[in-house]
């Protein structure tokens, strides 16, 4: 009774059935006749180049050659049968051979006639051969997806494969629906948009981004599609922003008082960049707005992000409320909360820190006072989501790294105050421009792009195994002025055993060559206990000991000014992002830094570009945008949020120019109707109806 429409379950596709149907839902999320019209291929073959047999070599990944069967023989007994064919054209001969289905090819590829080979070309006996080919009779039939000339390639996984669902075999499906259900494809941009920009309709894009009759339709269909995607992304961000400035009220801080005045005119030791001093600007205009702000303040290692979150608590202080700060591990809590003590220096406002590791005394007393109001800034981990733990007046939370905590964890936040917080999110990473408008493109972004006066950009260079000795002879020269090393090892998973080994191993010739009593050497790695950590960090934050050698636990939360040199074995092992997350951990004092990037004698042309980028430029951006090219969005953020970068055609790398031009329509759109009212945008109200059902708005996304 579906028979001709688009939510018609796949199994009732012909060539489907129940069992294939299973698994295209497993492996590939594909439950209807619309998802698979929705499963794009991700290149093309060019079939309008044919090869002269004498033209062939096995540097070539596939080959498309004219020519005649002029013999054809089976040989071989039981499970070495094989059938051997040769096509011929006026240059020479190659074999055909099929090991599989024998009688199919018996029965079916004939002496004499003409074919269109397809398949990849292997050198043998002097010639070549191709194993198990494509045929197609000569001349092709004109059909809609036949006379292809551009052949699409289709993702596909071994379990798929065993069920003849190789890219050819969900070509085929491709094929059926198209010419079954074509004309029920609908429209989903309005009018004005496709004429405004040119773009194909819905109709030609699934068609031609299918079975593309040229080049010029298949990129007016990838077009088409990609603007369509990063639209409605758009969309949703700026409307779910949009509702939530209608919905949510924020608590106005209208006065800048004591605490901000007397911190920054007699107790900040350091005159703010041109960067932090727009930020706070563009903070401080947020709250005065009546609405609940939503920033993200991203900017590189030691930009000088936490005194901006600390001028911003003063603020909300300074209006009679309090502010939390939540990081995502206890050594990035307590190092902030060391921090704030630090630049406070016992005035202005009462701090308190809650972690995993709190007493159950402490943290009575600490529920007691929070509750009562007494606490001005409570700095924590995830502990500060816990029920038990009620604010008097919260007005501003703090998110450090906020990637690393889910939406509801965030969201449990809000929940603390009738009137929901400000929220100030921070990032030590640098993102892409490209990406924070897709991934935060809800939020409003500040940048810190300037590095505190007088710190001196940090020295990187490349070493090889074979110039190992070198390395250890600066750390010598290092050492003996007063520094101190961290040493670090890849872990990709806390549990591979062969990365700890790694470390293991490193551990040893770094005793061998820096021995007691004359060196200290520190370890950490994520299978210790954190108690074990904390003392190891201690030791290495006291001076006590010269080398720190450590997995990446080390990225974020350890603030040492006399350490001056980063050693990352393996250089080549790690992304663009965590290199430059790991050299910020030195660099923090007044004193010239290194990195030092180690690395084997070969390199891939993807590590190779990492690690000369890393000694070129200290510009956390310019690292992100070229870590986003080579690694795409999902690596990049770690996690994905909220499927928003589950992008089926789009590139965030390359798109950019149409991501502009999608999120400024939807700008003007908003800005001209802000309930999407109007005729001409029902398709939008719709959509947005569709998606919100069952999503509640009033959670940080």
């Amino acid at each position: 009774m579906f028979a001709s429409s688009l939510d018609t379950t796949i199994e009732y596709l012909k060539g489907v059935g129940p069992k294939r149907a299973e698994l295209l839902q497993k492996e590939l999320r594909i439950f209807t006749y619309d998802h698979l019209l929705n499963y794009f291929p991700f290149r093309y073959i060019d079939r309008t180049r044919f090869y002269k047999v004498n033209e062939l070599n096995s540097e070539l990944p596939y080959v498309q050659v004219l020519g005649r069967i002029t013999g054809k023989e089976q040989i071989g007994e039981k499970h070495k049968k094989r059938i051997v064919a040769r096509l011929t054209d006026e240059t020479g001969s190659i074999e055909l051979v099929w090991f599989q289905s024998l009688k199919y090819v018996d029965e079916n590829v004939q002496r004499g006639k003409v074919y269109i080979v397809f398949g990849k070309p292997t050198a043998f006996n002097g010639g070549f051969s191709i194993s198990h080919p494509e045929l197609e009779n000569y001349p092709r039939p004109a059909t809609i997806t036949g006379n292809l000339r551009l052949q699409p390639v289709y993702n596909s996984t071994e379990k798929l494969k065993k069920f003849f669902l190789d890219s050819k075999g969900i070509q085929k499906l491709q094929t059926l629906v198209i010419e079954q259900n074509l004309a029920e494809v609908k429209e989903s941009l309005p009018a004005y948009i496709l004429d405004k920009y040119q773009m194909v309709t819905k109709k030609e894009a699934i068609l031609s981004i299918h079975f593309p009759r040229d080049v010029k339709a298949l990129k007016g269909a990838e077009r088409r599609l990609k603007f369509e995607e990063l639209f409605y992304i758009q969309l949703q961000l700026l409307h779910n922003k949009q509702i939530r400035e209608w919905k949510f009220k924020g608590h106005p801080f209208n006065t800048v008082g004591e605490s901000v005045n007397t911190f920054y005119k007699e107790i900040l030791p350091f005159e703010l960049t041109g960067a932090q001093k727009r930020v706070i600007k563009e903070i401080r205009t947020d709250t005065q707005r009546g609405v609940q702000m939503n920033r993200l303040v991203q900017g590189d290692v030691g930009s000088g992000k936490t005194v901006v979150a600390l001028m911003s608590m003063l603020l909300a202080k300074d209006n009679g409320f309090q502010a939390c700060m939540m990081a995502p591990t206890e050594i990035l809590a307590r190092q902030h909360y060391e921090s704030i003590t630090s630049l406070l220096d016992g005035r202005l406002a009462k701090i308190g820190i809650l972690t995993g590791s709190t007493t159950k005394k402490q943290r009575t007393k600490l529920h007691e006072e929070l509750e009562a109001g007494e606490i001005d800034i409570l700095v924590g981990t995830h502990a500060l989501i816990e029920d038990k733990v009620v604010f008097k007046n919260l007005a501003l939370v703090v998110i450090d790294e906020q990637h690393r905590f889910g939406v509801e964890q965030r969201a449990k936040l809000w929940r603390k105050n009738a009137i929901p917080p400000h929220i100030l999110v921070m990032t030590a990473t640098p993102i892409p421009r490209t990406l924070a408008m897709t991934l935060y493109g809800d939020l409003d972004v500040s940048s810190i792009d300037e590095l505190p006066v007088g710190r001196k950009p940090i020295e990187t260079r490349h070493f090889v195994e074979g110039q190992r000795l070198r390395m250890f002879g600066f750390m010598r020269e290092e050492i003996a002025k007063g520094r101190q090393v961290y040493v670090v090892y890849p872990l990709i998973k806390e549990s591979e055993k062969l990365d700890l080994l790694n470390l293991e191993a490193g551990i040893e010739q770094m005793s061998y060559q820096f021995p007691r009593p004359d060196f200290q050497i520190s370890i950490v790695h994520g299978q210790m206990k954190n108690a074990e950590k904390q003392f190891e960090m201690q030791q290495f934050i006291d001076g006590k000991s010269q080398i720190m050698v450590a997995t990446t636990v080390i990225e974020v939360g350890v603030n040492v000014p006399n350490a001056s040199i980063m050693i990352i074995e393996n250089a080549e092992r790690f992304g663009l992002s965590q290199l430059h997350q790991l050299r910020g951990r030195v660099g923090r004092g007044a004193e010239q830094s290194f990195c030092i990037l180690m690395s084997g004698n070969k390199l891939g042309a993807d590590g190779r570009l990492r690690l000369d980028t890393m000694v070129k430029t200290n510009n956390g951006f310019e690292i992100s945008e070229i870590d986003l090219q080579l690694r795409g969005p999902g690596d990049l953020t770690g996690t994905q949020q909220s499927g928003v970068l589950e992008l089926k055609l789009a590139n965030l790398a390359t798109d950019q120019l149409i991501l502009q031009e999608a999120r400024s329509t939807v700008i003007d759109i908003l800005a001209g109707d802000p309930q999407l009212e109007l005729p001409e945008n029902s398709l939008l109200k719709t959509y947005l109806a569709k998606r919100s059902r069952g999503i509640a708005l009033d959670k940080i996304s």
